[in-house]
């Protein structure tokens, strides 16, 4: 009676924002405007990275596959997201709803351990400027980038192995603009307790760790930088890590506000937060990559240099 109950499942619908078409146009226009920038912008952190001499170090080699990872983060869903704005009926094949959720998990993980990274790079160059070049050299920050990516994909391949292995019961809406672990676990017939407790394990490595590791960083960062005589001192050294600072604290505020924020237990305003809920996740998919090239052009003075460069030089050139 039970396997009758069940059938296979080939594809998805997505939900997305089919029940208020006139904000799927304007939602259209913003995230592509939002996706543009974001393809513009880290794609030239990147080239400048690769093309400035005077960046080829860590901290900027990381940045490199910050901004690679952003892109591939976004595209990984955004493409799909417009196409839904557009399409009256949004879905998607079973097949490739697992390679959006490996894709867009492995992304996701990857960059909470980049910027761990990331932190533990800045903590050696203020807190052990004379060890740097021995501690961060080529044979060192490379093998921990390439580390940081298979953990990532390690990680995905698991969770994401778990779950298309579940049994579906004819129920395909995924109430959400993208193939969402979470909102596709909803749709299952059977027991997702090893699913949960799989991300539950998950999140404590890729997140809880890397936050920690990242705070213990910067605590012995500002015991030295507050050492320092010179007013002048103090702003160089800070200035050096302010951009990565500024960019943690985006990122898992951002997390933090979309997981510790309370559900309505009002029937009413349930839809209502269902739709913010949806929309936040979304933004939180593109404002942090959006930003990142911004937050670092701005706030890094050899990326903004280098930066200017590039672009003087293409005007010369033309």
């Amino acid at each position: 009676m039970e396997e009758a109950n069940q059938s296979i499942v080939i594809e998805f619908v997505l939900l997305g924002l089919s029940d208020q078409p006139r904000m799927e146009k304007t939602f259209f226009v913003l995230i592509l405007l939002m996706y543009l920038v974001i393809l513009l912008g880290n794609g030239i952190l990147i080239l400048v990275t690769i093309l400035d001499s005077h960046l080829h170090m860590p901290m900027y080699f990381f940045l490199g596959n910050l901004s690679f990872l952003d892109i591939c983060y976004t595209t990984s869903s955004i493409p799909l997201v417009l196409d839904g704005f557009l399409t009256p009926r949004k879905t998607i094949s079973f097949s490739g709803c697992a390679v959006q959720m490996f894709l867009s998990f492995a992304m996701g993980a990857t960059e909470c351990v980049l910027l761990g990274m990331m932190a533990f790079d800045r903590y050696v160059a203020i807190c052990n400027p004379l060890r740097y070049p021995m501690v961060m050299s080529k044979s060192a920050y490379v093998p921990m980038a390439i580390s940081s990516w298979v953990a990532g994909g390690v990680n995905s391949l698991v969770q994401i192995s778990l779950a298309v292995q579940l049994p579906f019961c004819g129920d395909n809406i995924i109430n959400h603009f993208t193939c969402e672990i979470l909102a596709v676990l909803k749709l299952t017939c059977a027991d997702i307790s090893i699913n949960v407790i799989s991300m539950g394990v998950a999140n404590v490595i890729f997140l809880g760790v890397p936050v920690l590791f990242i705070f213990v960083s910067y605590i012995f960062i500002l015991t030295t930088i507050l050492r320092i005589p010179s007013a002048e001192g103090r702003r160089k050294a800070f200035s050096t890590c302010s951009a990565h600072l500024t960019v943690v604290v985006i990122f898992y505020g951002t997390i933090l506000f979309m997981y510790a924020k309370p559900k309505s237990k009002d029937p009413l305003r349930a839809d209502k937060q269902d739709v913010s809920d949806k929309l936040i996740s979304l933004f939180y998919g593109v404002l942090t990559p959006m930003l990142n090239p911004i937050i670092y052009s701005l706030r890094n003075k050899d990326v903004k240099v280098a930066m200017k460069k590039l672009v003087s030089q293409e005007c010369f050139t033309q």
